[in-house]
């Protein structure tokens, strides 16, 4: 129970002490939200966010300090409705009451979260946001298409991050709706562009914003177009902190758009650097390997088969002369072998032969009628015709009769 003042008369400050305890002991207004229109919206240096929340009949001040305000995922404007959660104090230096906000969303964001929080649920049980279907990025792109609004300041941090990092790649800006009823009709269209451009990569983004800001890019027909592009894309829709339907189907997620510039191309100062040191590496291995090849021909140089060649070749000279002195030697012993064979079987052939024979004064006897050789009395019958060759022609002959017997 809380006492009364002593006096009758109250103090500004008794009064206003006494009504701080009597709010902030009541339970009722220490967890409370509050639907209203922020106005009077001012964020200090230190981080801190003072606003009021109103509607047609009152005014509620609201302090949402650092801590609380660096855990919104959404930027607060001017006039957007709102839905504040928090607790009732009083502010004693001016006496009034006001709402210490510990989070608030956009009025309406509750019915958007459990529709992202469905449509995840049923893209990732088909399997979009599979890791094994997402596609590598080609490592040196020759075009990119950046499918974002013309006039943002993302499109121009992704064009000076990429022009700067990787000035080879040709850049295509085909420019796209990314908020309000419009933008998914326009990424539908800007992706199909893009993949019948033939570009080698798509970044596919824009800046920050809030939760309403940014839906075009939780619609089920963004996600499954995303998914059916037949070239890689990357996602990088607002601030680190959100992340969009498109994030998870894409081939990549980046946090930011000058983010997705920097991942989707290489440094050149850093290729630079490398192909250098390459080229110092290979121009080392070179003069290593040409030391290598010159002291190895300084030692052949210095070989005697280069200073004195004939001294290697004389044993050599010398023994094919006494290889070519031994080889006649032998083959003149072999046609001497040979002659004396020769000669040995020349006198057996004369000594068989049968003119020889008949030189001797022997004859030889054929039949005239079919040249049968008469070498007995029963060949040559009486009246038989005979040939007689002697050794200097034939005599013929015929047989008056036989006479059985020895010759000799």
């Amino acid at each position: 129970m809380i006492s009364t003042p002593p006096a009758a008369v109250w103090s500004v400050s008794e009064l206003t002490t006494y009504l701080k305890r009597l709010l902030e002991s009541d339970p009722l207004l220490q967890e409370v939200q509050v639907r209203g229109e922020i106005s009077n919206f001012r964020r200090h240096s230190s981080g801190h966010l003072y606003f009021s929340l109103k509607d047609e009949k009152s005014l509620l001040s609201c302090v949402c300090f650092r801590n609380a305000a660096s855990s919104l995922d959404f930027d607060p404007q001017e006039g957007q409705q709102v839905v504040a959660f928090g607790h009732v104090n009083v502010y004693e230096p001016q006496g009034k009451y006001q709402l210490m906000v510990i989070t608030m969303q956009p009025d309406g964001l509750g019915e958007l979260h459990q529709r992202f929080e469905a449509l995840k649920a049923r893209l990732a049980a088909e399997g979009l946001f599979a890791p094994e279907r997402k596609r590598p990025l080609p490592r040196f792109p020759r075009s990119i298409a950046l499918c974002t609004s013309p006039t943002g300041a993302a499109v121009r941090d992704m064009i000076n991050i990429l022009s700067r990092r990787f000035p080879l790649a040709r850049l295509y800006l085909v420019p796209t709706i990314v908020q309000g009823a419009a933008a998914p009709a326009s990424i539908l269209a800007s992706l199909d562009r893009a993949a019948q451009a033939g570009v080698d990569v798509i970044l596919l983004g824009r800046g920050g914003g809030s939760l309403e800001d940014l839906w075009a890019f939780n619609e089920e027909a963004v996600a499954r177009a995303i998914f059916a592009c037949p070239i890689p894309v990357v996602s990088a829709v607002g601030h680190e902190t959100d992340v969009s339907i498109s994030d998870l189907v894409a081939d990549l997620r980046a946090p930011t758009p000058s983010a997705a510039a920097e991942l989707v191309v290489p440094d050149q100062t850093e290729l630079l650097s490398h192909l250098s040191a390459l080229e110092s590496r290979a121009r080392s291995a070179l003069q290593d390997l040409a030391r290598q090849r010159g002291l190895r021909l300084a030692r052949l140089e210095q070989n005697p088969l280069f200073t004195r060649p004939e001294a290697l070749l004389a044993p050599w000279l010398q023994r094919v002369d006494e290889a070519g002195e031994r080889g006649t030697a032998n083959l003149t012993q072999r046609l001497e072998r040979a002659a004396a064979v020769l000669q040995r079987l020349e006198a057996s052939l004369r000594a068989l032969d049968p003119r020889e024979v008949l030189q001797r004064g022997y004859a030889l006897v054929q039949r005239t009628r079919d040249g049968a050789l008469v070498n007995r009395v029963a060949l040559a019958p009486a009246g038989e015709d005979l040939t007689i060759a002697v050794s200097d022609g034939t005599v013929p002959a015929r047989v008056s009769g036989e006479k059985q017997g020895r010759l000799f």
